[in-house]
């Protein structure tokens, strides 16, 4: 019943800035666990802001066409109209960028006009990228991680490392 939401910032091994959004009924279990996985990992917890200014927040759907069925001029075109941002294809997949608080409304236009939406939700983006040139590190990075995934308060991890398998 009193859950809130609470935001730990920091950095992984080589530098890689880390941001946690977590939800807990318990801030100094959280903020204890999450400052052990950091300095566990060869990480350091850090103030509120010392990693937030390398992230913008964006909107950000995604659309599915592995089965080829979706014209992509027509969808970048509705897309557009509806009010997003960007448009980009890769892989089967679209990717409809927006501002952070016209997502859900671009993403409804999108389905009342029949496309399938596989995700919509706003979520952080880096400015800039990390590469973790050794293999301890990335070991120790891809390790903190998961620790940071496997913990139930844990909500999001956003990271700047661009050589990441996730």
């Amino acid at each position: 019943d009193n859950f809130e939401e609470v935001t730990y910032e920091g950095y992984g091994p080589a530098g890689v800035a880390v941001i946690v959004t977590a939800t807990t009924d318990n801030r100094n279990r959280t903020a204890g666990n999450v400052r052990a996985y950091f300095a566990k990992f060869h990480g350091n917890m850090g103030q509120t802001g010392c990693v937030g200014y390398l992230f913008t927040d964006v909107g950000e759907i995604v659309i599915d066409n592995e089965d080829g069925d979706v014209d992509e001029d027509k969808l970048m075109e509705d897309a557009l109209e509806a009010g997003a941002a960007d448009f980009a294809s890769e892989d089967g997949m679209f990717e409809i960028t927006t501002e952070p608080d016209d997502v859900y409304a671009v993403a409804d236009a999108l389905k009342a006009l029949g496309y399938n939406i596989t995700s919509a939700e706003v979520t952080k983006v880096p400015s800039t990228y990390v590469n973790i040139d050794g293999e301890e590190d990335q070991r120790f990075m891809g390790l903190l991680l998961d620790k940071l995934d496997e913990d139930d308060d844990v909500l999001d991890v956003y990271h700047n490392w661009e050589n990441c398998d996730e």
